[in-house]
């Protein structure tokens, strides 16, 4: 590559000037190898130098060719370095760098790890931090950059002597020049980060109260992808400096990717703007789609779509919580009434709420931040806005003004614990409803954890009321896929062994299983012409409904729920009659297993039976 002509002018003139030049070719070889170093240093700031530094590089190779020195000429096909904003080939020049030196700074942090001071949260990646620490290489920690902390080492100007010191010196402490020049360099930024657990709090003021009290702290939350770059050198920075190790649990979370899978990046253009995303949907929606359903340590994809499904739940509390307040008078006092005046649906919201609140601990002591989102969405969605609100209705419309006071009182005190629980993962509207309960104190951050509560736990009242579910899901399904009307109301025959439950659910039979009247026997024994029937595990009902439907339809219906059945019922077989998971799985889960296979039982026979009597 030729040189331009201005360096070509430099060269001439300094060969001709060189003191001590016998004009050979070995001689000007060497002091134009001299030379280069200088050159380039003087180049490297100028335009397209790349091109002058290679010309001289050239050059000196032709002229080694000349004398003899060159034995071969090899053309090699090579990948050379290029800037990814402006392109230009980036090429490597020696320099003199800062390292620390790892080896006496890696080995207690390996420590700290394998003696259980320090866990990684999924287990899987203490392998990642082990093989990094126990593989590291001495840290060069300068770097060529305009911003960052620089480098406090100073170079006397007369002397050369090298003074590293926390404040910059006055004088050479060898020549007493005061010549001293800063090095240019600055600070790798991880090793800037990695003070960050002690040097925001008073550090190096061993009795700064922040650094008393908040340091250690407990957790600390970050990406796979910066184990070995952050968090391995805040811990041993940590015990380097303070002697602690700066927390004890670290809890990996995955990466963002696009909806395709990718790693989002400037080069595809695939990023997403928060800001953007907050301003049409909400920062809670963004929020609460970034944890719902999200695991420890894996990746998830970006996907407005689910975005869109939190900002849609958010609607959902908040037209709920309108509701609560719009039925409130002026002079409500909130707090639970007396447990003998609960009913039964009263009784499986708070279980509901209370095993809500224990799952949900449970799941965030072991970082499982997914789930218990996921469990707060279901609850509020689905035990408290599509059925509890709906069950609500009628006695706060009975004019009976008692059951319409305890309803508003079951109403409330379940919606503040509700806000309560989903506050970590949508803090904003979270707030706002709380303020507006009555009895609300100044702000929700400041309240108590919900936690589980054994005199709120009404295992016989849920399971009863969970029956009365099943059957009215059961009917609303029917008449659904038969496309009866709404307003089509009629009576109903229950054959259950358990007739209580239905008894004191009539009202919400006759509401949302669209009954008129309903009789129970333990058995029936009459004509089931013009009968369509429905099961449940613990019910059947047989509805006089034959002359709105056809009765192939209903066959067809009742074969299909058959085999949904059976379907369901070898699932739970295969799973008893591997002794594998009997062996190994939970004794609570085995147990829970078993009950869903009889009740599966149950709902067959009695599915088998309503065919058998459509003839």
């Amino acid at each position: 590559m030729p040189l331009s002509k201005d360096v070509k002018d430099q060269i001439i003139a300094e060969y001709a000037t060189h003191e001590g030049d016998t004009g050979s070719p070995e001689v000007q070889i060497a002091v134009l190898s001299r030379r280069i170093s200088d050159l380039t240093e003087h180049l490297k700031f100028h335009k397209h130098d790349h091109h002058s530094r290679r010309g001289l590089m050239i050059l000196v190779g032709r002229r080694r060719n000349m004398l003899g020195y060159l034995k071969s000429v090899e053309p090699l096909k090579h990948e050379v370095g290029t800037c990814y904003r402006c392109h230009t080939t980036i090429e490597p020049m020696v320099s003199k760098q800062w390292f620390v030196k790892m080896e006496p700074l890696a080995k207690p942090a390996i420590e700290s790890v394998e003696k259980g001071e320090i866990k990684f949260v999924p287990e899987r990646f203490t392998k990642n931090y082990m093989n990094w620490m126990k593989n590291t290489r001495d840290w060069c920690i300068s770097r060529q950059l305009w911003w960052g902390h620089q480098i406090p080492a100073w170079y006397c100007d007369d002397c050369g002597e090298t003074v590293v010191a926390k404040s910059a010196p006055c004088a050479c402490p060898k020549c007493g020049s005061a010549k001293l020049t800063q090095d240019p360099d600055t600070l790798d930024t991880w090793f800037s980060s990695a003070l960050w657990p002690f040097s925001t709090l008073g550090w190096p003021n061993e009795e700064s109260e922040d650094l008393k009290y908040f340091y250690p702290t407990n957790t600390l939350v970050t990406g796979y992808d910066i184990i070995g770059f952050w968090v391995s050198r805040m811990i041993f920075s940590g015990l380097a400096y303070t002697g602690k190790a700066p927390f004890s649990t670290v809890c990996i979370h995955g990466i963002v990717r696009d909806s395709q899978g990718r790693k989002m990046s400037k080069s595809l253009g695939n990023g997403i703007d928060p800001l953007e995303v907050i301003a049409q949907y909400g920062a809670d929606a963004l929020r609460f789609m970034l944890v719902d359903g999200s695991t420890p340590g894996n990746d998830m994809r970006y996907i407005e779509k689910k975005v869109e499904a939190a900002r849609n739940f958010a609607n959902k509390l908040w037209n709920a919580t309108r509701f609560v307040l719009m039925n409130l008078p002026e002079d409500f006092t909130p707090g639970l009434p007396s447990e003998d005046k609960l009913d039964m649906s009263d009784k499986w919201v708070l279980t509901k709420l209370n095993q809500v609140a224990g799952a949900m601990t449970d799941n965030l002591d072991h970082y499982e931040m997914g789930l218990a989102a996921a469990k707060i969405n279901s609850f509020i969605w689905d035990v408290y806005c599509d059925w509890f609100i709906e069950i609500a209705k009628p006695r706060l419309n009975s004019g009976d003004a008692e059951q319409a006071d305890t309803a508003r009182r079951v109403l409330v005190y379940v919606l503040d614990k509700a806000l309560k629980l989903l506050h970590p993962f949508m803090p904003f509207i979270t707030e706002e409803l709380y303020q507006a309960l009555p009895g609300s104190a100044e702000t929700i951050m400041t309240q108590s954890w919900p936690t589980f509560d054994e005199a709120h736990n009404w295992a016989d009242e849920e399971e009863a009321f969970e029956k009365v579910m099943d059957y009215i899901k059961a009917v609303r399904t029917m008449r659904t896929e038969m496309n009866v009307h709404p307003a089509k109301k009629t009576s109903m025959i229950i054959e259950t062994a358990d007739a209580a439950p239905f008894q004191k659910a009539q009202v919400y039979l006759a509401k949302f299983a669209f009954a008129t009247d309903v009789t129970f026997t333990e058995k029936y024994e009459g004509s089931t012409d013009g009968m369509v029937q429905v099961s449940t595990h613990a019910a059947r009902g047989f509805i006089p409904m034959m002359e709105l439907i056809d009765r192939d339809k209903e066959l067809a219906r009742l074969n299909k729920e058959k085999a949904k059945a059976e379907k369901e019922m070898a699932m739970f077989a295969n799973q008893l009659n591997n002794p594998k998971f009997v062996e190994r799985a939970p004794a609570a889960l085995v147990e829970d297993i078993r009950n869903k296979y009889a009740k599966s039982q149950d709902k067959l026979a009695n599915i088998e039976q309503s065919i058998k009597a459509l003839g």
